[in-house]
């Protein structure tokens, strides 16, 4: 019988309906890069100190100069170098009272300024950015810091629980039907958590894009693999991730132009209208009747194979069901498990890289510039390499060299920012070579007819990395900086090696039943596909 893949090559594999669906698809997976990753702008957490009532008074009285005002009024670093103290704890002193010197004020409350009592921040905070974020405009730090943790997860939460119900909308109504109501979803809770009046409210909606925006660029994802030739499927699918690393390039552009938080949310959220374009329906189908294309496809499907349903007269697309009978076999369990294992530690390490970068100091917006670019290589080494050499072994090879990178920044002096920057940037490229060729695997082993629905409960465990990547990051740096990156090396390199378990799928058609789908697990060398001809010959008179 037929495949699906030979009647796109007889129709046209790459076309203009292709191209026009491709380009809109695109802006659907860089407007996703502000959501899963925006969490570094949006709760960037800038250097901070209790307010002290009567303290601006008094530095404008004395003249003090910024460094003054904080060497007199602020406390020092606590045991080890800990900035708990400078950033959570103030002197128990009344800066009004009118005994207090110029020089030295603290001076006649105490001969040392160590043993005055300390007391929490109980007036809020003064911060040292020039923009907002979440953290200064909800003062989620100190006591508090951990609810910028539950602000990312949140949104992990979301792509967990929306994989699963997106994942089978699309599958059961049309991946069409799925991309124009979540990404609505997703633009409307976008722009009113632009709006939102306080925290619980914009963890809210947080959680109601992330509930729709993975599920809808999923969806996409497998949409443009199902529109195109096998001879395209590999390139749109490798190109349609570059497009989020041009969303990453885009967004640091964004945050830099636009420091407070809330226009920047604004700002990467109303794009995404845009997306509404997508339901002009094809225009080569406009106007077929069941009958015309029964005509154009009857010598590619077999009528016994294949049961024909109904036709919508509105957007002239043919609807077709195959039975799939064929039950899964116990064999596939194992593989299956190392695609969750994949997929969760990719997760933990991307994401993980980025927030560690962007918790460890430097420049911010330069940090993420240099980590961002890094992922165009990556994607053109897929591309140069998944043909000749195959999924299998680039995929190993780039999960022990983002556990090799992590491990080696451990061993790089901070005041070294440039090296740990640059190492940081290796790790990130080759997380993300994994992160895209698990996307292809994953879209190559699964049957048509429940791949969305695979590939999204395949991806719920990259959410569970990601539910709790914020507080393995925030949480484990405040112990130790590099305790995070010990993390990282050691799913890396663990990662590395089961992934020479799974089986090759270079050259291999996508799978269209259960059966197609076992036979690419099957260690085995497969089966040749062989056509059988019966020729029949006559004499010619004087041959």
């Amino acid at each position: 019988m037929p495949t699906v893949d030979d009647v796109l090559e007889q129709v046209g594999g790459f076309g203009w309906f292709q191209k026009q669906a491709f380009l809109t698809l695109c802006l659907l997976s860089a407007a996703f890069a502000p959501i899963y990753v925006g969490i570094v702008f949006l709760g960037f957490t800038p250097d901070h100190r209790c307010r002290n009532p009567g303290v601006a008074e008094l530095s404008q009285r004395c003249g003090w100069s910024r460094d003054e005002e904080l060497n007199y009024t602020v406390p020092g670093l606590g045991a080890e170098g800990d900035a708990f103290t400078r950033q959570c704890r103030r002197y128990e002193v009344d800066w009004n009272q009118s005994a207090l010197g110029c020089v030295d004020p603290l001076a006649g409350l105490a001969t040392n300024s160590s043993h005055l009592p300390l007391g929490p921040c109980g007036h809020g905070w003064v911060y040292d950015s020039p923009g907002s974020s979440i953290v200064t405009e909800f003062n989620l730090v100190c006591g508090d810091s951990w609810k910028v943790d539950l602000f990312q997860s949140c949104v992990n939460v979301g792509f967990f629980l929306g994989s699963l119900g997106v994942g089978y909308i699309a599958d059961r109504f049309g991946r069409k039907v799925c991309l124009l109501g979540t990404s609505f979803i997703n633009t409307i809770s976008g722009v009113l958590m632009a709006f939102a009046p306080g925290y619980p409210s914009m963890l809210f909606f947080r959680f109601l894009q992330g509930l729709v925006s993975k599920g809808s660029w999923t969806a996409g994802y497998i949409l443009i693999t199902e529109f195109v030739g096998p001879d395209y499927r590999k390139m749109v699918a490798i190109l349609y991730q570059m497009v989020f690393a041009v969303g990453l390039v885009l967004l640091v552009g964004i945050a830099y132009a636009l420091p407070h938080w809330r226009w920047l949310q604004l700002a990467v959220s109303l794009p995404t209208f845009l997306f509404a374009f997508y339901y002009c329906p094809p225009r080569r189908l406009l106007g077929v009747t069941c009958d015309s294309l029964l005509t154009l496809l009857s010598p590619f499907i077999l009528p016994h194979d294949i049961h024909c349903v109904s036709l919508s007269r509105g957007c002239g697309l043919l609807a077709c069901h195959q039975q799939f009978l064929a039950p899964p076999k116990p064999q596939c369990l194992p593989l299956m498990c190392i695609l969750f294992l994949l997929r969760f530690t990719s997760s933990v390490i991307y994401q993980g890289l980025i927030m560690h970068m962007g918790a460890s100091g430097g420049s911010l917006y330069l940090d993420f510039l240099y980590s961002a670019l890094v992922e165009f290589p990556a994607s053109f080494f897929i591309i140069l390499t998944v043909d000749r050499i195959g999924r299998l072994y680039p995929l190993a090879v780039s999960n022990l060299m983002a556990g090799a990178a992590c491990f080696t920044m451990i061993f790089v002096s901070h005041e070294l920012h440039w090296l740990n920057v640059a190492v940081a940037c290796v790790g990130r490229m080759g997380i993300t070579i994994v992160f895209q060729m698990v996307c292809l695997v994953n879209a190559e082993l699964y049957p048509t007819f429940v791949r969305n629905l695979g590939v999204m409960v395949c991806s719920s465990l990259c959410d569970v990395g990601g539910i709790i990547t914020p507080f393995l990051v925030f949480r484990l740096t405040e112990v130790w900086q590099d305790l995070p990156l010990m993390l990282f090396a050691a799913l890396g390199l663990v990662a590395g090696g089961v992934t020479l378990l799974l089986p090759e799928t270079k050259g291999k058609a996508l799978p269209e039943t259960i059966e197609d789908a076992e036979n690419l697990w099957r260690t085995g060398k497969p089966k040749e596909n062989m056509i059988y001809l019966q020729v029949q010959t006559s004499e010619f008179s004087g041959a």
